[in-house]
């Protein structure tokens, strides 16, 4: 099976084209001692909150919810927005084979979540995942975009709409 590797261009002039745009969910999970859900992405060896496209039939607030489970273990419930996130200066580049497979242009939503239930276990969309404190974060290699999703989650009371 050929291995998908994945690149992720920020604010980068030189980056490829998109040739498409992609709907998708992401989660902030805060447990109850107030520590983000982390998970380590195998393709590109980077730190992320649980994301994933949407599918067909289903809600963004499914998405994450299905996401979250896929990737993490961990059940949660969405209590929130965090914000509509769908900047030009994010290109994701996926490489398949040696040869440029899809450039997308994420249009991502991001919602706040809790656990309320499952335990953390690796994936083969995700090599670690952990409870990290906010303090904590800038010891883990988080893309910019994943980044700015998380600041403003955890900072701001109004919903981020780019």
């Amino acid at each position: 099976m050929t291995q998908t590797r994945r690149i992720d261009h920020w604010q980068d002039p030189n980056a490829p084209k998109p040739t498409s745009r992609k709907p998708s969910a992401s989660v902030l999970v805060r447990d109850v001692h107030d520590r983000l859900l982390l998970l380590r992405r195998p393709d590109n060896d980077l730190w992320t909150i649980p994301t994933g496209g949407l599918k067909k039939n289903e809600t963004i607030t499914e998405c994450g919810i299905r996401e979250c489970r896929e990737e993490t273990g961990v059940l949660i419930e969405i209590i929130g927005l965090v914000g509509v996130f769908t900047t030009p200066d994010h290109v994701i580049e996926y490489v398949k084979g040696g040869e440029v497979d899809e450039v997308r242009q994420p249009v991502n939503v991001c919602l706040h979540a809790r656990p309320v239930g499952g335990e953390l276990t690796t994936t083969d969309e995700a090599s670690a995942v952990l409870w990290v404190d906010p303090a904590d974060l800038a010891g883990y290699e988080i893309h910019p975009a994943v980044r700015r999703r998380i600041d403003h989650g955890l900072s701001a009371t109004e919903p981020h709409i780019d």
